[in-house]
């Protein structure tokens, strides 16, 4: 597998630290509102990272935080008249809530930055004794020209990053481009002690204390949206660097920027939109499908057009899926025939041609090109005459390349796997003539909901 690198410009071919291990670090939300349409990208780019190097056999130690403590999340809290780890609690919830609608698998571990402020308050002691810190005014700030490596992620040069900074009013820190780590309290701030005095972690500190904490001070890949390159990221790699002397990351990935019909998302100009607004027109297993449908580090334009072919061809799959278990449950109960074997013997071909776009810088595009030609051959061969054996096969391998890129393939219309396999067992009962285990069995799909019409080609469930 090769991985474009941000810290390298380059594609490299993918060695973790710990062979046949990964540890994946990738930026979380700020929950203080539902998370927009731009923060979704990430978060199912780097999911379906992990669920790919999980499919290719690697043991993935994922975690994605939550940034539970900063200004925006102070504002809101005190204008609702509530806590900061109230609000935060409830959008921790309404995250998952729209996290799991796009298919969205939980991370090894999810940590909220105010549940590490030990590690971080421990990590800032460190900078300082490592004269990479200082404190002012009961701040404690990063000195950004004691760290020789600054800009090497954003390709910037010191000077140029110094001429756009500045130091904003109430601030104490010596140079412009110097950034906060430990925040005095103010009226109105929860605060937690530290040696410094009371006070909060700055943003940056919170994510490099908290990978280190759970991956170790050298980890394989850390990933986020293009945005957070600068400063962001850069900040994290002078943070954890200037703490312990060594590669902080290997593989660094960004995705890119999403722009609303050809137009930069922004609330001024009115096309500011939050997953939860989407949900209440698509399906967001559409949305999933969407951002797959391009190259992660290509910018992306989410408009109704585009949105409207992804739900398109999200029903076409769901409808491959239900052709194909009808084909498996009631085509032909026989060996197969010679073209049927060929068929068969095919169906690998677009795992490998699945894999190789995969592997080539995570190319889900090309990846899902090899799905629907999976589709469409399967649509052509695979007929009510067909032996069960070629539609299970091409059943199998559509679910599991669908299941690596966690696109859900099942219809709200079809039936549970539960109901399906007592199906099978209620053919067995008649087959044995147990009338009364099939009359059983009938029942207990009634009570899942679903009634059993015997048909020409086989029993089908409905919706009761």
């Amino acid at each position: 597998m090769r991985i474009y690198n941000t810290l390298t410009r380059k594609k490299e071919e993918f060695v973790p630290v710990k062979a046949g291990k990964v540890g994946m670090y990738a930026c979380g939300p700020t929950v203080y509102n539902y998370f927009h349409i731009g923060n979704a990208r990430p978060f199912i780019i780097f999911d379906t990272l992990r669920r790919y190097l999980e499919y290719r056999g690697y043991e993935v130690t994922y975690v994605q935080n939550f940034t539970d403590i900063d200004d925006k999340m102070i504002n809101r809290a005190n204008e609702e008249g509530i806590t900061v780890a109230e609000l935060a609690d409830r959008f921790i919830k309404e995250y998952y809530a729209d996290a799991d609608a796009l298919g969205v698998s939980r991370p090894t571990h999810s940590p909220r930055a105010t549940e590490h402020i030990g590690d971080i308050v421990a990590m800032i002691a460190r900078l300082v004794e490592n004269g990479h810190a200082y404190e002012s005014g009961g701040d404690v700030y990063y000195s950004v020209s004691s760290f020789a490596g600054y800009g090497k992620l954003s390709g910037q040069p010191l000077q140029n990053l110094e001429s756009g900074a500045r130091v904003e009013r109430g601030e104490h820190k010596r140079a412009p481009l110097d950034f906060a780590l430990w925040k005095a309290k103010k009226p109105g701030e929860p605060a937690w002690d530290s040696p410094w005095g009371p006070g909060r972690p700055g943003w940056h500190i919170e994510c490099s204390a908290m990978s280190t904490k759970l991956l170790g001070e050298t980890f394989d890949i850390h990933g986020g949206g293009q945005d957070l390159i600068f400063p962001h990221h850069e900040n994290e790699i002078a943070q954890s660097e200037g703490a312990f002397g060594k590669p902080f990351v290997n593989y660094w990935m960004h995705n890119g920027y999403i722009n609303i019909d050809d137009q930069k998302m922004s609330k001024s100009l009115g096309n500011f939109f939050t997953v939860r607004d989407i949900a209440k027109e698509y399906d967001l297993k559409a949305v999933r499908l969407f951002m797959l449908s391009a190259h992660y580090r290509s910018p992306v334009n989410f408009s109704r057009e585009l949105i409207e072919q992804a739900k398109h061809a999200l029903i076409r799959l769901q409808n491959a899926r239900a052709h194909l278990m009808d084909a498996a449950q009631n085509g032909e109960d026989r060996a197969p025939g010679d073209a049927e074997r060929e068929f068969i013997e095919s169906l690998g071909e677009y795992r490998r041609s699945f894999i190789e776009a995969i592997d080539d810088d995570f190319n889900t595009a090309d990846a899902l090109g090899a799905v629907f030609e999976l589709v469409r051959a399967a649509n052509t061969f695979v007929t009510h005459t067909a032996a069960r054996e070629a539609a299970r096969a091409a059943l199998d391998m559509l679910t599991e390349l669908c299941g690596v890129l966690g696109v859900d393939t099942v219809r709200e219309e079809d039936a549970s796997a539960e109901a399906l396999e007592l199906l099978e067992q209620r053919q067995e009962a008649r087959g044995a003539r147990d009338w009364a285990r099939a009359d059983e069995i009938r029942d207990r799909l009634r009570d899942l909901g679903y009634v059993v019409e015997d048909t020409p080609t086989g029993p089908k469930l409905k919706k009761a």
